[in-house]
């Protein structure tokens, strides 16, 4: 098959290759509802998933909700997640989250990027892995792997996470964005890592102008 020649055929088909590839990817943070999902995203921020999800079940056995990490007290919820780099600032945040949301949304969690993105903690990024793994909402988080494969691709030259997410929203269909995020960032995690990328087993070789084969 021809290599694609504009930046949407090459994303297009990234997605389609990924999606050959990783036909069931999910999110790799614990979750069971929106609000633990949502505090997970927070908490994942300069750390591992799976850091993240060592800290989680006993941050939410003791405060499964919104209601109850809103009258946390700091120490502890920062004795729950003191693994995690800036854990004080974290448990700060996460703990101002659950306060907005049960002043602003009773409790909920919202669905519109505007409400999300004014919450504590809560970025563009956050929002849309809220918004599309536990909401099933369009949302195309633009994580490091997202950005750097996205620009060894081609796809993109940007390099500003929310200018890449506007880039390659118009790229891939709405409902399929989410899951595109996802399949980038297995890819990266597991082929396409940065100080040592295995092009020999790639299946986006053939497409990536930076492949090394």
């Amino acid at each position: 098959m021809a290599k694609p020649r504009s930046p949407k055929g090459r994303a297009r088909r990234t997605h389609e290759l990924l999606g050959e590839e990783y036909p069931d990817a999910i999110c790799e943070l614990d979750h069971s509802s929106p609000f633990q999902l949502l505090v997970a995203t927070i908490l994942s921020a300069q750390a591992t998933d799976v850091g993240v999800n060592k800290v989680t079940p006993g941050l939410f056995r003791r405060f499964p909700d919104a209601e109850s990490l809103a009258g946390a007290d700091l120490e502890e919820v920062e004795g729950l997640i003191g693994s995690l780099g800036l854990f004080r600032n974290k448990s700060k945040s996460i703990v101002k989250c659950a306060g907005q949301l049960l002043e602003r949304h009773n409790g909920q969690v919202p669905e519109k990027m505007s409400d999300l993105v004014a919450l504590a903690g809560v970025g563009r990024k956050t929002a849309n892995v809220v918004r599309s793994v536990a909401l099933g909402l369009p949302g195309l988080p633009v994580d490091t792997h997202v950005l750097r494969l996205s620009r060894l691709l081609d796809i993109v030259e940007e390099t500003d996470p929310v200018k890449v997410e506007m880039l390659l929203n118009p790229m891939i269909p709405a409902d399929e964005r989410g899951q595109f995020s996802l399949r980038m960032i297995l890819h990266g995690r597991r082929v396409c890592v940065a100080r040592r990328p295995d092009c020999a087993n790639c299946v986006l070789a053939n497409l990536c102008p930076s492949s090394q084969l």
